[in-house]
């Protein structure tokens, strides 16, 4: 299995310089490839190959006055960026030919220095090297100071380095490791997640929604109306826009350390995990759409999705059309809607039901259904994709199935 370990780097204001211009080089790369295919499109010619793309836009420009900066950095960097590009275009096709599950993904666009994340990555063909006194090696930019926070389990195969729209680096470590089965565990557990209680579970805990965007909404909005009055090209408006994004920084992180303290609560002390397959996409274009994204439900159920995996947990989702919260836990009787507001509900047969325990009961009891075969026994998912949370991509993600856990150091 491979994990993705993430720490915190502090390059100084020499080795920052060095990573701006790799960042601008390997996006001009990324731009000028993106450029090409598209005029070859234009003209009517099918393909081209890696090779000839790498040969065109590396080799050749920089034997030409326009590009000769492009030989100022590692030449794996930039083709790394041309490795993302191909996978870009790959993942556009493989979705709309159906390949591909889930939502359509659009095809690669130009990337623009103003982006707020700006990442490069580095294979061993690049020889980056951890140095015996904890510093990271990079070529032609220098040993940058990394906050370790726990030791990497095996020799990295790829580093990635990136930089958020707060101005802080981080290091993104791809390593190769072996499953860790925890136990086995007796019980099982369904979860309705919500927006009064972000989780409920079957055996009737309830977790409350902590509501980490809405706690600091007085801040960031004091700092957005600061944002507002400065004049625009300005360095106190790019200060500004630093704490506007240092301040969202802080949700986020907040946000990600608290699921995944969570997620590995709830992966540790079950032996099976349901959930029900909400589509976030189309709640986050309602008027509850701020609360939805508050809550962050997709990035929690990829959470308790890979740390099944990796622990041997069975992870399951139930129909997002099943009727768990109408239904009957004890008779099966499916009942009409009810408004948001009913909490409880009173069951023709007698039974009284809290509306979001019964929900997580009917999501136990539908995932156990699902996952069993004709003799009873639990059927355990494949591997399931590794979450991505970078600005790039590894240059076999389309190629491999894996895990990935990103840990974020601050």
């Amino acid at each position: 299995m491979q994990l993705r370990y993430q720490f915190r780097v502090y390059p100084t204001p020499g080795q920052q310089i060095e990573l701006a211009r790799a960042f601008g080089c390997a996006r001009v790369v990324f731009n000028d490839g993106l450029r090409l295919r598209r005029q070859a499109r234009e003209a009517g010619e099918r393909y081209i190959s890696d090779g000839e793309l790498s040969r065109r836009l590396i080799t050749e420009a920089k034997l030409t006055p326009e590009r000769e900066w492009l030989g100022e950095v590692s030449a794996v960097v930039l083709q790394q960026a041309l490795a993302d590009l191909n996978t870009a275009y790959r993942n556009f096709f493989n979705s709309i030919t159906g390949k591909r599950k889930g939502r359509k993904v659009a095809p690669p666009r130009f990337r623009s220095r103003k982006d707020n994340r700006q990442a490069i990555r580095f294979t061993k063909n690049s020889r980056f090297k951890i140095l015996d006194t904890g510093r990271l090696r990079l070529p032609k930019i220098g040993d940058l100071a990394v906050r370790w926070s726990r030791t990497l389990p095996s020799e990295p195969s790829s580093v990635a380095i990136i930089r958020d729209a707060a101005g802080r680096y981080f290091a993104s470590f791809v390593v190769q490791t072996t499953d860790e089965a925890l136990p086995p565990a007796e019980s099982e557990v369904g979860i309705d997640l919500g927006l009064t209680h972000f989780a409920v579970l079957s055996d009737g805990t309830k977790v409350a929604a902590p509501k980490f965007l809405r706690r600091a909404a007085r801040k960031l909005k004091r700092l957005q109306q600061d944002l507002s009055r400065k004049t625009k090209g300005s360095n106190r408006r790019k200060k500004a826009v630093v704490k506007v994004a240092r301040a969202h920084a802080r949700v986020a992180d907040t946000r990600r350390d608290w699921q995944h303290k969570l997620s590995t609560a709830i992966i540790r002390d079950n032996q099976a995990v349901y959930v029900e397959d909400l589509c976030v996409v189309a709640l986050g274009r309602t008027r509850l759409a701020k609360s939805v994204h508050d809550a962050g439900w997709a990035s929690f159920t990829a959470m308790l999705e890979y740390k099944a995996t990796r622990y041997g947990r069975t992870f399951a989702r139930v129909d997002r059309f099943f009727p768990s919260t109408r239904m009957c836990s004890q008779c099966g009787r499916i009942n009409e809607k009810m408004a948001l507001n009913v909490r409880a509900w009173h069951c023709p047969c007698g039974a009284v039901h809290d509306r979001d325990v019964n929900a997580a009961k009917n999501v136990l009891a539908a995932g156990q259904a699902d996952n069993s075969n004709d003799r009873g026994a639990q059927i355990r998912p494949g591997l399931v994709p590794a979450p991505r949370s970078e600005a790039v991509t590894h240059p076999d993600a389309a190629r491999s199935t894996r895990s990935v856990e990103g840990i974020s150091v601050l």
